[in-house]
């Protein structure tokens, strides 16, 4: 086990489970190893926390989770990086902004491609996908319950 001094404290990790970027993050170039911290809250958003330099951690989550339809397949060149098979299963991540007036923004112009065999990543660019960094969380309409629902069509 290895430990370094981050923003959430002393992290202690296990050096064989470190996320790998190859080719770093946008921004962050010259980043290459992440943590993924332990979520203590129940929920879609985690933490990855880099090795390299203790102020960057980002939050992360899967896009299914508010877009069901989301999904970017890595093309050969990628899946090469991430050291996979065209068979193999690789995950999509996106990153999470939390704007000064709270907003929740996700970055589905620039996801993550997560190979989980190798615990490698690899983030790219959708160039005319029309997708936005700065998508809303979409608004969801609580349900109406059944009773409300049949007095209100009477």
């Amino acid at each position: 086990m290895k430990t370094i001094d981050s923003r959430f404290g002393e992290i202690a990790y296990d050096p064989q489970q470190v996320l790998t970027f190859p080719q770093g993050l946008i921004g962050f170039e010259e980043l290459r190893e992440f943590v993924v911290m332990p979520n203590s809250k129940e929920g879609p958003l985690f933490w990855i926390q880099s090795v390299e330099d203790a102020q960057v951690a980002l939050v992360l989550t899967d896009p299914t989770n508010f877009f069901l339809d989301y999904k970017v397949v890595p093309e050969a060149h990628e899946r090469a990086i991430l050291g996979i098979e065209a068979d193999e299963p690789c995950f999509n991540l996106v990153v999470v902004t939390v704007h000064p007036d709270r907003r929740i923004t996700l970055n589905l112009a620039a996801p993550i491609l997560f190979a989980a065999r190798t615990n490698r990543a690899l983030q790219v660019i959708l160039e005319n996908s029309g997708y936005s960094i700065q998508t809303p969380l979409p608004v969801v309409q609580p349900a109406t319950p059944p009773q409300q629902a049949a007095s209100a069509s009477a």
